[in-house]
């Protein structure tokens, strides 16, 4: 099997539900998204080990941003989510053009964990680190 290297480059916009499309990917330090099923137990009595079906589709992000106060800053956003309940995040690995190389996976009505909307320390960065659950998820290559 080849192998390439991919040198990422997120792009990740966040829309609270209700409100309009952010671009956070200037302030962006790291993405993870992980996608799943839950797993429904479906072992019979005759069956020699346990036995599994899938469920309900299962999503957790995991975003490090750069934490910046304003109208349209980190913070606002943040606070727009927790006000809204829930957002959209369309992520894509590398740049903003989809295709078989490039997916862009659309997460809908997920949740904001907990906001980090205070953070200090003298001479560092703010670095908050959100985790969003919850919602469904598409994957989109066209």
């Amino acid at each position: 099997m080849a192998t390439a290297t991919f040198l990422s480059g997120a792009t990740c916009n966040i829309t609270p539900t209700g409100g309009a499309a952010v671009d956070v990917s200037d302030q962006l330090s790291s993405c993870e998204v992980l996608l799943g099923f839950e797993l429904l137990e479906s072992t019979s009595l005759s069956d020699t080990g346990r036995q599994a079906v899938k469920g309900l589709q299962s999503v957790s992000v995991n975003l490090s941003l750069y934490l910046s106060y304003g109208s349209t800053e980190m913070e606002a956003l943040l606070s727009a989510i927790v006000a809204a309940g829930s957002c959209t995040i369309v992520v894509s690995p590398s740049g903003t053009t989809e295709g078989p190389a490039n997916p862009e996976f659309t997460i809908t009505t997920c949740t904001l964990d907990a906001a980090p909307v205070i953070m200090s320390s003298i001479g560092t960065l703010a670095v908050a680190t959100v985790s969003f659950s919850n919602g469904t998820w598409a994957r989109d290559i066209v």
